[in-house]
């Protein structure tokens, strides 16, 4: 990266936070400009204590805010775009898509065409500029047991709402790469997880639930797979392809491991024994209960990272053992941030509307169909 502001879209969020926090640890001569429309699952406590806050800006807007995007870029000096912003949550996108619509692709679209007019029309002065995209596993939709991991050339096969709206945004960007010249990178990453990250996702949410002791809903019958990436792993890859990625080339970013859901929460069941070892809900394992699995529920992701390890020398530093007990320490350290989540009116709404009705999945086989009697979600990705 050269001298001028980065522009992180969605720095207040879970993995975009975590990237502003590495880029001020990592790199002292640069300076942070955080774009953030403050939604539901962004937050300036995510930003506390942050290291060296002077080289950082926070600006409070809507990447789909033509003017702003463009004002900030000017004024700034932005010479790198770290695109995180993006609405992320498949059920909320199978609830009401247009909003995954608006964010993901005309948000990206407007960041697009502000850098275009920045960076590419005359007069600009010389020098590198890089508009790196974030984008995910999803968008190649759903592998079979015996399929191998999807590679950077591996075709588009979205299914849901919310995967749409972000292969849309990958094919925006490299149209723009391949139309006007834009200098662009692209990432594609799996499942993140790690400190700060919004209680509607697994494992946040079977860490808190677990805590309450509250049953811990798994959709399906628990065999969906992922491939899980520790948050800070993902914001190092993204730090190396800015640095020495090749321009105009994806990289596919995987934790290197394929458990089931069920095997997560299991895991996790064990980590809170051995860290609560004289709490009444152990052994946590016990609160687990399948519920009726959602639409369109993906069975296996999978991601060939081999590109970004050979390239650039990067692989996780995190093991999922490793990183699981990291991630359940710093919640049970900060019951504070859960508390102000979870008090959240638009949060409780949200739990309710999607996950109030779900019943168990076990029903079909018995002949009944009874509400499934909890109170907060099914813990599936």
């Amino acid at each position: 990266m050269t001298a001028g502001s980065v522009l992180v879209t969605g720095g207040a969020g879970f993995i975009g936070s975590a990237f502003v926090r590495l880029l001020l640890e990592r790199d002292p001569s640069v300076r942070v400009v955080n774009l953030d429309a403050l939604t539901y699952a962004g937050s300036l406590a995510n930003l506390a204590d942050l290291p060296d806050p002077g080289r950082h800006e926070f600006v409070h807007g809507d990447v789909c805010d033509g003017p702003l995007v463009t004002d900030v870029l000017r004024r700034h000096d932005v010479v790198t775009i770290v695109h995180f912003a993006a609405e992320s949550h498949v059920d909320r996108s199978i609830a009401g898509p247009a909003p995954f619509l608006r964010t993901n692709v005309i948000g990206t679209l407007t960041l697009l065409e502000a850098a275009r007019a920045a960076w590419l029309e005359e007069g600009v002065s010389p020098g590198p500029r890089r508009f790196h995209h974030v984008s995910t596993d999803e968008v190649f939709g759903s592998l079979r047991p015996d399929d191998p991991p999807c590679h950077e050339e591996t075709p588009y096969d979205p299914s849901s709402p919310y995967a749409a709206s972000k292969a849309a945004s990958d094919h925006l960007v490299r149209a723009y790469a391949r139309t006007y010249g834009l200098p662009v990178t692209l990432t594609n990453c799996s499942n993140n997880y790690g400190p700060r990250q919004f209680p509607e996702k697994l494992i946040p949410l079977v860490i808190l639930n677990a805590l309450e002791g509250r049953p811990l809903p798994i959709y399906g019958d628990g065999g969906n797979v992922r491939d899980w990436l520790f948050v800070t792993d993902h914001c190092e890859a993204v730090l190396e392809v800015l640095r020495r990625g090749r321009p105009g080339a994806t990289y596919h970013v995987g934790g290197g491991n394929q458990p089931t859901n069920l095997d997560v929460v299991r895991r996790l069941c064990a980590i809170l024994d051995d860290r609560l070892p004289r709490s009444p809900h152990v052994p946590h394992e016990r609160l687990i209960t399948f519920v009726e699995d959602r639409p369109g529920h993906d069975r296996r992701y999978a991601l060939d990272a081999s590109r970004i390890r050979d390239e650039l020398g990067w692989s996780p530093r995190h093991s999922l053992d490793g990183g699981l007990r990291a991630t359940v320490d710093w919640y049970l350290e900060n019951g504070g941030w859960l508390r102000e989540i979870r008090e959240r009116p638009e949060y409780r709404e949200w739990m309710t509307q999607n996950y109030g009705r779900r019943r168990d999945a076990r029903d079909d086989e018995r002949g009944a169909r009874p509400p499934v009697g909890v109170r907060e979600p099914a813990a599936g990705v």
